[in-house]
């Protein structure tokens, strides 16, 4: 068993391991095995989960699931994540790890140390990328042991989605250090928004990775995923209250926030700054 785990942690075998294999055809089966409804076999998934991640369940809604799909989902008990009350706050939209932040500078944002990639090759339009160039990108990366679902960070209007297919590249630190533009790669959402108070718009981009090609929003009534064959783009007119369920992952994965550039960032967020949903990590002057 702790060898096991070992070879878990090892970096460089999690890379070839989740990347050198066929990402799709797996990722396919996962999906089919995660929505298994029998209690015993759930177990023992969930047992085996636990061997290559901490998982903790304590905080879930209920102890016992139906299928790995629901533990993937699963809910928290009330108030396990308090909302940060400040009107200028924005919030973590999740669980997570800062894994890059900083400022949009010529259209380029960092992926990892030495790493970068271009704002509108991740939002797939140069003219949507213009109007972030100087504002504040925030990378958070959720681990297959988090909890998957994401949140509003502000009191917010969404006002349509840009859905961008792609491939399912694992997003832990390991791959985004050697594959160039990973996150450019991968399926993704782009979320439209707006501030409910300043009206300041800013986009939340949920991207999917390997065994996680499964994105569900609950202001759409489509649940995006491998085989999703349009419209790519979906207008819709959407308010949530600060920290309301927008959706969630299938297991675990990335939301890059793309911010304006009258917010700042709390002096405490850095890379690989510990996040749970609701806590405060920006201002937005109101």
């Amino acid at each position: 068993m702790e060898l096991i785990q070992r070879i878990a942690k090892n970096e460089s075998i999690n890379f070839w391991v989740t990347n050198r294999i066929p990402r799709v055809l797996l990722t396919h089966c996962i999906g089919y095995l995660s929505q298994i409804r029998n209690r015993t076999f759930t177990r023992l998934g969930i047992a085996l989960w636990k061997i290559f991640t901490p998982l903790d369940l304590s905080e879930a809604e209920q102890s016992e699931f139906e299928s790995l799909h629901d533990c993937f989902t699963r809910r928290l008990k009330p108030g396990s994540r308090p909302i940060d009350s400040d009107a200028s706050s924005f919030v973590s939209p999740s669980d997570g790890i800062v894994g890059a932040m900083g400022r949009v500078e010529k259209n380029t944002l960092l992926q990892a140390k030495g790493m970068s990639y271009e704002l509108s090759d991740l939002l797939g339009s140069a003219t949507l990328a213009q109007a972030y160039e100087g504002g504040t990108y925030i990378t958070i990366r959720l681990t297959s042991a988090m909890y998957h679902r994401f949140h509003a960070p502000r009191a917010l209007s969404i006002h349509g989605v840009n859905y961008i297919s792609g491939d399912v590249w694992n997003v832990n630190p390991a791959a985004l250090q050697r594959i160039p533009r990973l996150f450019c790669k991968n399926e993704r959402a782009v979320i439209e928004c707006s501030d409910e108070t300043t009206q300041a718009k800013f986009l939340m981009i949920p991207v999917a990775a390997v065994l996680v090609a499964s994105l569900r929003l609950h202001f759409i009534d489509v649940l995006l995923h491998l085989n999703y064959k349009g419209p790519k783009r979906i207008d819709c007119e959407h308010k949530a209250a600060k920290g309301e369920e927008l959706g969630w992952f299938q297991h675990g994965s990335t939301i890059i926030l793309l911010l304006p550039k009258s917010v700042e960032t709390l002096p405490f967020l850095q890379t690989g700054s510990q996040l749970k949903m609701g806590m405060a990590i920006a201002t937005l002057p109101t």
